[in-house]
């Protein structure tokens, strides 16, 4: 069942142009069809998937109107979806929705902490896409629905294209991410993927992101920055941003000059390098 609603959106603003008025008659002009948008904003769900797993789900809406495609985002052990605002609210900007839960036992104020919960996580993803779709009808394609995460969320991420396989999601981007404890192939559908991988990261591996893009026979893209750690999306945003951007736009949206964006966004300020099977 669909949580409280915590917070309502903005209400709608319309717009209509104004008939010209003339001193001569004339025949009456075609009405002009009402442009209708909603301002960028978010809102926050209260989701359960029963018994001890809450997932409070904050939603990013962007202005443009009408049905969106949907990222949703898992984040990583001891973290919560505000700590990726500045990546969020990007998508979010481009025109994505995109929610993000606080999971129950690996978000940074989980009562009861216990990072191998992750592998219940899969199962967490796939109940919020649910409830999200009939929480807000008319402004999800259901059709165009992509999954992301960082670290442990990119893990949970991976899950979803692997043993819980989730057949609704079209792409996914993983940064800082490896395959689950006792990993399982990627399977139905394919679809794209594109990693995100700091050189440095001490954390998940370079060799164990590696080996999970190794596993991946989908299109898929491998964003390299040498000299990033396991937060690539921090050290440097700005090319995380618009190569994960082009990304959406090519897979969601079907933009194929965004796809052609893909390795001049990712190499543009010599910090990153983008290895590609797309």
């Amino acid at each position: 069942m669909v949580g409280v609603l915590r917070r309502s959106l903005l209400a709608l603003v319309a717009t209509a142009g104004l008939a010209a008025c003339t001193s001569a008659p004339q025949k009456e002009a075609e009405p002009v069809p009402e442009k209708t948008t909603t301002p960028a904003g978010t809102t926050e769900f209260d989701f359960n998937r029963g018994g001890d797993r809450p997932l409070p789900t904050k939603v990013w809406l962007p202005a443009a109107g009408g049905a969106r495609p949907l990222i949703y985002f898992s984040h990583g052990l001891t973290s919560q979806p505000d700590d990726y605002a500045e990546l969020l609210t990007a998508w979010q900007a481009a025109g994505f929705v995109v929610a993000a839960p606080k999971y129950p036992h690996t978000w940074h104020e989980a009562p009861e902490y216990n990072a191998d919960d992750i592998v219940n996580q899969p199962a967490d993803a796939q109940f919020v896409i649910t409830e999200v779709l009939k929480a807000l009808p008319g402004r999800i394609d259901a059709n165009r629905i992509a999954a992301a995460g960082h670290s442990a969320g990119a893990i949970t991420t991976i899950g979803l294209f692997s043993g819980s396989r989730d057949e609704r999601l079209k792409a996914g981007v993983l940064i800082a991410g490896r395959q689950m404890p006792q990993p399982a192939p990627f399977s139905g559908t394919p679809a794209p993927l594109l990693f995100v991988q700091g050189k440095l990261d001490a954390t998940v591996t370079y060799e164990q992101a590696y080996g999970a893009y190794n596993e991946v026979s989908w299109p898929k893209g491998f964003l390299e920055l040498p000299q990033g750690t396991h937060l690539p999306h921090r050290d440097q945003p700005a090319v995380v941003a618009a190569t994960t951007t082009d990304f959406w736009h090519w897979t969601l949206d079907g933009d194929e000059a965004a796809k052609q964006k893909l390795p001049q966004d990712a190499s543009s300020t010599g910090v990153a390098g983008l290895t590609s099977a797309f």
